[in-house]
């Protein structure tokens, strides 16, 4: 069985066809990447199977569980979290306060618990602490618990956020773009990072449009253009896929035409 298995999902907005008919799966330990021109329908993808849109048609499966009826917040306790093309930190908290954010989707203690600073309160407090301090030290960013995030560099920035996602508990990181912009050597420190995520037993769902992590990175890779997918396959299939080629030259023709 699949880990995540994408069945012919559509989604209509008014008369537009955002994605068309579009069918992918992702098996456990598995770098895939989700690639295509701007406006292909990549992050629609992802907003649909994180619960953000309704899809029209089709089926989505995680783990066995049906994804098409539950809420963002269900979604996010079967395991599947995300990150965001834009930085969605918190600056002026420090590193390891932006990752117990993470955590309050299973924060177990009630209202009077956490105000009265009960016991239990205490207890779970502490394990969440422990819990985001060791999701730092696995991903190299020990040193900087306490540094204020809005202080980092941009590529450790991004670190952070990823960690956030993985304070959920997640099973299946969904990363929007983490290359973006990112110069040729924090996108290679952010290929051997993504590497690194697979090591330590993270599956991953990757948009991004840095073909050079893109290509390194993935075991597989889906190309969509205009809704569609067009390809899919291995990095060396996809490099040479004269769809993919024109679908991504169609777009610096129009481009050039327009200048």
């Amino acid at each position: 069985m699949a880990f995540l298995t994408i069945d012919n999902i559509t989604i209509r907005f008014g008369g537009l066809t955002a994605v068309d008919n579009v069918s992918l799966r992702v098996d456990q330990g598995e770098i895939v990447s989700l690639v295509g021109p701007n406006g292909a329908g990549k992050t629609t993808v992802f907003n649909m199977l994180t619960g953000v849109y309704r899809i029209t048609e089709g089926d989505m499966e995680f783990m066995g569980q049906k994804l098409m009826d539950k809420t963002p917040q269900e979604i996010v306790k079967l395991g599947i979290s995300r990150t965001f093309q834009n930085l969605r930190l918190f600056p002026k908290l420090r590193v390891i306060e932006n990752v117990l954010v993470g955590m309050h989707i299973h924060t177990h203690y009630n209202f009077f618990q956490g105000l009265f600073h009960t016991p239990a309160y205490r207890r779970q407090e502490a394990e969440n602490i422990a819990r985001a301090i060791e999701i730092l030290e696995s991903i190299g960013m020990g040193a900087h618990i306490n540094d204020y995030a809005g202080s980092l560099p941009y590529g450790d920035q991004r670190k952070v956020e990823i960690a956030r996602a993985m304070a959920t508990d997640a099973k299946l990181l969904l990363l929007d773009e983490p290359a973006a912009g990112m110069n040729p050597a924090e996108s290679e420190a952010l290929l051997q990072f993504i590497r690194h995520l697979k090591n330590i037993g993270y599956t991953v769902l990757l948009i991004e449009h840095d073909m050079n992590v893109v290509m390194n990175v993935s075991d597989r890779i889906y190309v969509l253009d205009h809704g569609k997918l067009i390809a899919e396959g291995l990095p060396e299939e996809i490099a040479s896929n004269q769809a993919v080629i024109d679908a991504y030259l169609g777009g610096e023709r129009e481009k050039h035409a327009e200048n």
